[in-house]
């Protein structure tokens, strides 16, 4: 019961981190678009959309994940390393306690492989380069080799 009410009030917070986002999207885009190249500039833009969508329920609005269920984003091996060991927890969900500085995680991520391979570059692109994360972009063409190896 504590796991259920846990969650429903992330996803209550979540909503209303949605909403304020929202009002702060324009010009936090437009300052990312001077800055970066269009390319990368589109696929944060893009990301972040893929991100409010299917992953801040769960990661949270600052991705710092709920602590004991999911895990953050920030500055963690899994988010910035390995791209292909990323790209599969997406394409194959991810059903295994882990640990991430000290803290255990344990709610099962579903499968996101639903998501087109743009939408995924995007998603991962805009989580390694958000939330204090620095890391290369994902490639579409690096999602399309790890959805070929991926068992149905």
């Amino acid at each position: 019961m504590k796991v259920i009410f846990t969650t429903v009030v992330a996803l209550c917070f979540s909503l209303l981190a949605i909403q304020k986002i929202a009002a702060q999207t324009k010009p936090a885009a437009k300052k990312a678009a001077a800055k970066a190249p269009a390319s990368m500039a589109a696929s944060m833009a893009n990301g972040q959309r893929v991100y409010l969508q299917y992953c801040l329920s769960c990661h949270q609005m600052d991705g710092g994940g709920v602590p004991n269920m999911n895990p953050p984003l920030v500055k963690t091996t899994y988010v910035l390393g390995d791209k292909v060991r990323l790209i599969k927890i997406v394409l194959n969900g991810f059903a295994q306690n882990v640990d991430i500085d000290g803290q255990s995680y344990s709610n099962t991520m579903p499968p996101q492989n639903m998501l087109k391979d743009q939408e995924i570059a995007d998603v991962l692109t805009y989580v390694r380069n958000s939330f204090t994360n620095k890391a290369s972009a994902v490639k579409v063409a690096e999602v399309k080799a790890v959805r070929g190896t991926v068992k149905k």
